[in-house]
């Protein structure tokens, strides 16, 4: 088993504590505190925060230095776009191979989306369709494929921490999709049809907060 550099070590803290929250949008990233904190010194970090800002995750700052990227709207509509794209194959390349527990946990996983709704949980409503998408994904034989969705998701969530989306209505709207999505699946729906249900799931999404923001604009 191949050891990981300190630079990858150093990459994969600062990624996880990315991803997880610890560190958030606009969060400072001081070199010299994270060595103490984790015995790597300071070469690996500057690697591992170019490396970063190559994918978009870390900002460098001008007397300032690196600092977790803050994202705007146009961001978040990129990205829904993008994933729209890659989510709907790699549902439908990964629907023929999952199992009935699959199915069934993707089934409970909504059903607690609901109840989420209900108990007006929204941030336990956004974990539950990130696990959601991801079982649908899951049995997708390209990896490379999957990778992209999940770090995409991954950016999701970030982005979601700088930017807040209003459409009335619409987290209902998505159960009722999932709920369809997972019909189709037990029906043994053709790829490029469950592609195209999946694809315009995460439209319908962008399109709504889109509507939302028009007739904002026109009051």
């Amino acid at each position: 088993m191949k050891i990981p550099t300190k630079s990858e070590q150093a990459y994969e803290i600062l990624k996880s504590s990315i991803a997880n929250g610890t560190f958030t949008p606009g969060h400072r990233l001081v070199i010299d505190q994270l060595g103490r904190e984790h015995g790597i010194s300071s070469v690996p970090w500057r690697e591992a925060l170019r490396r970063l800002e190559a994918e978009g995750w870390v900002a460098i700052v001008p007397n300032s230095g690196a600092v977790v990227r803050r994202f705007g709207r146009g961001e978040w509509m990129r990205t829904i776009r993008l994933l729209a794209r890659l989510e709907g194959l790699a549902t439908a390349l990964s629907s023929e191979h999952l199992t009935s527990h699959d199915l069934s946990h993707a089934e409970d996983l909504n059903a607690q989306m609901a109840q989420a709704l209900a108990d007006f949980d929204l941030q336990r409503f956004g974990r539950l369709n990130h696990e959601f998408h991801d079982v649908l994904c899951s049995r997708c034989d390209d990896e490379h494929l999957l990778g992209l969705v999940r770090s995409e998701w991954m950016r999701m969530d970030l982005i979601r921490r700088s930017v807040y989306w209003h459409a009335p209505g619409r987290a209902k709207e998505s159960v009722a999709e999932h709920a369809a999505l997972l019909g189709l699946i037990r029906a043994g729906a053709r790829g490029d049809d469950l592609e195209t249900a999946a694809r315009r799931h995460e439209l319908n999404t962008l399109e709504a907060v889109a509507a939302y923001d028009a007739a904002e604009a026109a009051r």
